[in-house]
C-alpha cells in the first residue's frame, strides 16, 4: 500500500513538472500545474502603471502579500501606459521601462501570486501612437498591428519562462465600442496633452469585424512565442443588441442563439477561452447560457470583472454572494473582483484590507476555498 501511495506521489508531482507554466487548455477543461483550476482573482488595474509612473512607488509589493494571505491566486492588471503620452518611457527607454515591469513580475514570483497581463488596455492608445484612426485595428497591414505584433512579441518572449505569467489579455472591453448606432457620439476621447490627436472622425468608429480582425492576429503573435496559455479577449460581456447593432445598427434585443452567436464570434480562434464582464442584472442573467456556450466550444469561461458599487450594505453583501454562487454553481472555472487598491475609484468601487469594502476580499477568500474544497 506504501508503495503504490508513493507511485502515485510520484507520477503526480511528476505531470506538475512536466505541465506548461500558468493557465491552459485541455480538452475544453483549464488546467494549472497539471490539474483542473477553478479560482477567484482580482483587477489589480494600476499596479504596473503607478510603478511606471514612478519607480518609487513599490506598493504592489504589500498588494501581493495581502492577497496571497487570503488565498486570493491572481491578479489581472494593465500592462502598459492608459494614454499614449504614458508609453513615452517605452519608446525613449525600453530598457528602463521593461526593468519596471520586471520589479512587478519579480514580486509576484517572490511572493506567489499569478499575472494576468492585458497588453493593449485602451481602444485608442496604440492608434494614437502611430498616426493612424483606430479603425486600422482592421487591417493587419497597418502601422497599429506592426505596433501590436512587436510589443507583443517583446512582451511574451520576455516573461515566457515566468511561472506567475498565468495568461495573455489583448485589451479591455473592445467590443462595447463596436457597430453603436450612435457611434459618432462615443468616439475615443480627445486629450492631446496625453498623446491623443487634436479630433477624431468616422473612421475612429469601431466595428466588430475590425476588433475581432485584431484579437486573431494578437492570438496568432501570442502563439509565434508560447504555445501554451490561455489568450484572453478582455471583452464583456456582448450588450443586450449586440447582435442586431452588427447586422442592422439597431437597439432591438438579441435572442439567447443571437447573444450566443456574438459571445463565441467576439472571441474567435486561437482565443481558446470566452471572456465577459458582468455588473447589471440582465448581465448576470445571461450567465448561465454564456457558461453553456462555453462547455459546449470548449473555451472556458472568465468572467474578467464582476464587483459590487458603493458602501457595504446588507444590499450589496447580497449581491457579492449571489455572484459567487453563481459562479460556484454554473462552475465557471475563474473570475476577477473589480477592482484591488485603485485610489482612482475609491469613493465607488475600491476594495482595500482596510477600508469598508474589505468585506469583499473576504468573501472572495472563502469562496476559493469553497472551491479548491471541491
Amino acid at each position: 500500500m506504501l508503495i503504490g501511495a508513493l507511485w502515485l506521489l510520484t507520477v503526480h508531482i511528476g505531470l506538475a513538472e512536466a505541465a506548461p507554466p500558468g493557465l491552459y487548455v485541455r480538452e475544453g477543461v483549464l488546467m494549472h500545474a497539471g490539474a483542473p483550476f477553478r479560482g477567484i482573482g482580482v483587477n489589480y488595474f494600476d499596479c504596473f502603471a503607478r510603478h511606471l509612473k514612478d519607480p518609487a512607488d513599490t506598493s504592489y509589493e504589500q498588494g501581493f502579500r495581502e492577497l496571497r494571505e487570503r488565498g486570493i491566486p491572481f491578479v489581472r492588471f494593465m500592462a502598459a501606459g492608459f494614454w499614449p503620452a504614458e508609453m513615452k518611457l517605452y519608446r525613449e527607454n525600453p530598457e528602463e521601462y521593461f526593468r519596471r515591469m520586471d520589479s512587478v513580475v519579480r514580486a509576484a514570483e517572490r511572493i506567489g501570486v499569478g499575472l494576468i497581463p492585458s497588453l493593449f488596455w485602451t481602444l485608442s492608445t496604440v492608434p494614437d501612437l502611430v498616426g493612424e484612426p483606430t479603425s486600422a485595428w482592421g487591417d493587419p497591414k497597418s502601422k497599429t498591428h506592426a505596433w501590436m505584433r512587436k510589443y507583443t512579441s517583446e512582451v511574451v518572449k520576455r516573461y515566457l519562462r515566468s511561472p506567475v505569467i498565468w495568461g495573455w489579455e489583448f485589451g479591455n472591453e473592445y467590443n462595447l465600442a463596436a457597430d453603436l448606432p450612435n457611434a459618432k457620439d462615443h468616439r475615443p476621447p480627445v486629450w492631446p496633452t496625453l498623446g491623443t490627436p487634436s479630433k477624431r472622425s468616422e473612421k475612429d468608429e469601431m466595428t466588430h469585424t475590425m476588433f475581432r480582425t485584431a484579437l486573431r492576429e494578437f492570438g496568432k503573435e501570442v502563439r509565434k512565442h508560447d504555445p501554451d496559455r490561455i489568450i484572453v479577449s478582455g471583452n464583456s460581456i456582448p450588450r443586450p443588441t449586440a447582435w442586431h447593432q452588427q447586422k442592422e445598427l439597431s437597439w432591438t434585443k438579441d435572442s439567447p442563439a443571437q447573444f450566443t452567436e456574438m459571445l463565441l464570434g467576439d472571441n474567435p480562434d486561437p482565443l481558446d477561452t470566452l471572456c465577459i464582464h458582468v455588473y447589471a442584472p440582465e448581465d448576470a442573467e445571461r450567465l448561465a447560457t454564456a457558461a453553456a456556450a462555453s462547455r459546449r466550444a470548449g473555451k472556458p469561461l472568465f468572467i474578467g470583472e464582476f464587483g459590487v458599487e458603493g458602501p457595504r450594505t446588507a444590499e450589496s453583501e447580497r449581491k457579492l454572494a449571489d455572484m459567487l454562487e453563481q459562479v460556484q454553481k454554473l462552475r465557471i472555472p475563474f473570475a476577477a473582483l473589480w477592482v484591488f487598491d485603485f485610489a482612482h475609484q475609491d469613493k465607488d468601487w475600491n476594495v482595500r484590507h482596510d477600508n469598508e469594502r474589505a468585506y469583499q476580499l473576504e468573501a472572495i477568500a472563502e469562496a476559493n476555498k469553497r472551491l479548491n474544497a471541491r
